[in-house]
């Protein structure tokens, strides 16, 4: 964090101090609500957990250096005591970005939301010192913690911004205020929890509303190809540029395709020129992700043969997500297990054959989770979506979403061994151990909740010998 004294901290979130003996004295590490995270320098944000009091660990983040406590009661040791540590927190977030003067970038979407912003940033770092949101911390906690991490060296935030209601993501724009705005997608993600597409339409498009106008600088990144999204030109004053696949587009892809290995090609066409991209990914979903990517980095001056070069060297920086190894077997483990949605699974399978060509293909799947009303049918779609593929087989795993995926399967045509329903992830574990061949491609994905990713951390660590090597 940029470097504030303790007064002045305690100015920003309208706290007292307490047992601090110079007040002058500056936070000069990072804000950590983790204690084991405590370094010389820090300040320790302690919030109430329902099973952790971040309070009860006050005395030993002093003792590893931490400057003092942001609580809610007195604790002994230097503290800043507010009334609401998380509305503390997000002030100084405020503050601190406001005094920073960096670009912000938001973005939000159904699905592609951490790949997407893992792009921008590893675009964007080319061109000046970024800062941005690691893995999926895109929640009122998340956000302003990555915000404060910042240093006075910071040209570039790119921020993931999350939402499970209406006013979630407005909540998040007022702590720290975007100057570009990127919406991707309008999908089925927690459409159980908000109630329908339009709802989500509604809570993603809070995003380009929070912007700046276009005399402003405010710039709103939008895709061409999802009609939701096209749609939220209507709510922004800012800037609006669009990407996508479509002609319509300012930023598009032309010649797409995918290699062997199943990693997307294309051409990238931005206002200032043309340039090849072949990514490092895989899966044809990540086109789209690197298009909005692309479309950021145009708008703060970045030719189409920098973006093209950047976005051909990017890697997958978060865990779980299409994380591609081979075994020294030459069983290949695709972990996409951190999550899933409708779209997502649908993406990971079109990936996943592309992979297999000629090989023999594994679907291993879960429930996905917060879909409501359409829960079943959106199940059901995806059983039948692996054989229109021709995957070679699909494990089911779990208890009654797991049954639709199969059924789903078995209502397309699946009626011999090419779908398999089974209880539990051992369970999942147990038949591929004893029937996976060398050469086999195996997708690993589900919900978070699931915890699938067990599947793949014990089919890596199975029948192999030497260094499982990953590309």
């Amino acid at each position: 964090m940029i470097a504030l004294s303790l007064a002045e901290i305690a100015d920003v979130v309208g706290g007292q101090t307490h047992d601090i003996p110079d007040p002058s004295v500056e936070v000069t590490g990072p804000v950590v609500r983790d204690s084991r995270e405590a370094v010389p320098g820090s300040l320790f944000v302690a919030f109430v957990g329902e099973r952790v009091d971040g309070h009860d660990f006050a005395a030993a983040v002093i003792e590893a250096g931490a400057v003092a406590v942001l609580a809610s009661r007195p604790v002994g040791v230097p503290a800043i005591v507010v009334d609401d540590v998380q509305a503390a927190l997000g002030a100084l977030a405020r503050h601190v970005v406001t005094r920073l003067g960096a670009t912000l970038v938001g973005l939000t979407g159904s699905a592609g939301k951490t790949s997407t912003k893992d792009l921008i940033a590893q675009v964007l770092q080319r061109k000046a010192p970024t800062v941005f949101t690691p893995g999926s911390l895109n929640n009122e906690i998340g956000l302003p913690l990555t915000a404060l991490s910042a240093t006075e060296e910071t040209r570039f935030l790119v921020l993931e911004m999350g939402a499970r209601g209406i006013g979630h993501i407005r909540y998040l724009t007022e702590l720290t205020p975007p100057r570009i705005g990127v919406v991707l997608n309008v999908g089925s993600a927690h459409i159980g929890e908000f109630g329908g597409r339009e709802q989500i339409a509604q809570a993603k498009g809070e995003l380009v509303e929070s912007l700046p106008s276009a005399e402003e600088g405010g710039i709103a990144v939008l895709n061409a190809d999802d009609p939701f999204v096209k749609a939220m030109t209507s709510r922004t004053k800012a800037k609006v540029i669009f990407f996508g696949e479509s002609d319509e587009a300012d930023v598009r892809a032309e010649n797409v395709r995918l290699t062997d290995s199943g990693q997307p090609a294309f051409r990238l066409h931005t206002p200032s020129g043309a340039s090849d991209v072949t990514m490092r990914l895989y899966g044809e979903h990540h086109v789209s992700n690197a298009l909005a990517a692309a479309a950021v980095a145009h708008e703060l001056g970045m030719s189409a043969e920098e973006i093209a070069t950047a976005l051909s060297e990017a890697d997958s920086l978060s865990r779980w997500r299409m994380e591609v190894t081979e075994r020294p077997d030459g069983v290949t483990i695709v972990n996409d297990a951190y999550n899933a949605n409708p779209e997502s699974m649908r993406a990971a399978l079109r990936a996943l054959v592309a992979m297999g060509r000629g090989r023999r293909t594994w679907a291993v799947l879960g429930k996905m989770a917060e879909l409501g009303d359409e829960a079943l049918a959106e199940h059901d779609a995806v059983g039948r979506l692996a054989v229109r593929l021709n995957v070679s087989k699909l494990v089911a795993v779990g208890g009654r979403e797991a049954s639709w995926l199969q059924l789903g399967a078995y209502n397309e045509g699946s009626w011999g061994e090419e779908s398999v329903h089974v209880s539990d992830a051992q369970a999942a574990i147990d038949l591929l151990r004893s029937e996976l061949r060398p050469g086999d491609v195996v997708l690993v994905k589900a919900s978070r909740s699931v915890g699938l990713e067990s599947v793949a951390q014990a089919l890596l660590q199975t029948g192999t010998e030497g260094e499982v090597a990953a590309r």
